[in-house]
């Protein structure tokens, strides 16, 4: 299986490629929103209201309990919690990003709980969990259908995995427009903003890599989740739900 975090020249072992992408966000940390924003004209806003909504009806339930995995620096942990109304819980395997989302959490006044940890192996309970997002950081993971069986773990009957995730436009003409866009373009204005040029190499090399939404939605489907997904914006990106029988 191709690894998510493989790095450019596509050599490195699973851990390997993990170091190499904690090491890539640990350096883009402190422009990661601008950079995110300015790139996608703030698209990525409407992108997790979209999730937002589709995941209300767990997050409307004050008991549930809910996990924003490989939160970033907590942009949609940001709109979970407050939709939710209460504190939730996010977590990333990047410290660097952690710190950019406690710096949201705390100027914006909300109160989830942080912590560190690798979506590989969650320090959680089996069947502890009601919902799990992760925007765009599931193909970051390593090993994808490893990471679909850690989450399926910890998630309780009823419950539901959210993935917001890039993936490969399903229009080829559209799709060929795009990837020149961001194989040639993309990575100069990514490393003009955030002052880490690979990290927008890696980005366009990542999607290729990803299985792409028909098939993630089949990977989903074969780990146990009951799948509903969508495109948004074109096909560039795509959310898929899961929930968990």
């Amino acid at each position: 299986m191709s690894v998510a975090g493989t790095t450019p020249d596509g050599t490195a072992s699973e851990r390997e490629a993990s170091r190499w992408v904690r090491s890539m966000f640990g350096r883009v940390a402190p422009r990661y929103d601008l950079a995110n924003h300015l790139l996608s004209a703030n698209i990525d806003k409407h992108w997790r209201n979209v999730t937002v909504r589709r995941v209300r009806d767990i997050l409307k339930r004050s008991d549930s309990r809910v996990l924003d995995l490989a939160c970033g620096t907590g942009d949609l942990l940001v709109a979970l919690e407050r939709e939710a109304g209460r504190a939730l819980v996010g977590s990333d395997f990047c410290h660097p990003m952690l710190e950019g989302a406690r710096e949201k959490l705390n100027r914006t006044g909300l109160r989830s709980v942080l912590f560190e940890g690798d979506g590989l192996a969650l320090p959680l309970r089996d069947a502890s969990l009601d919902l799990i997002t992760i925007s765009f950081g599931y193909r970051n993971f390593a090993n994808y259908r490893a990471g679909l069986i850690e989450m399926r773990r910890v998630l309780r009957p009823g419950g539901a995995l959210a993935i917001l995730e890039f993936t490969q436009p399903p229009n080829k003409a559209f799709a060929a427009l795009y990837n020149w866009y961001s194989r040639k373009v993309l990575p100069i204005l990514g490393g003009m903003i955030s002052g880490a040029p690979e990290a927008y190499k890696y980005l366009p090399e990542s999607v290729r890599k990803f299985p792409n939404a028909p098939e993630l939605a089949t990977m989903m489907k074969e780990i146990g989740f009951v799948v509903e997904w969508e495109y948004m914006t074109f096909g560039i990106v795509a959310l898929h739900v899961g929930r968990v029988r």
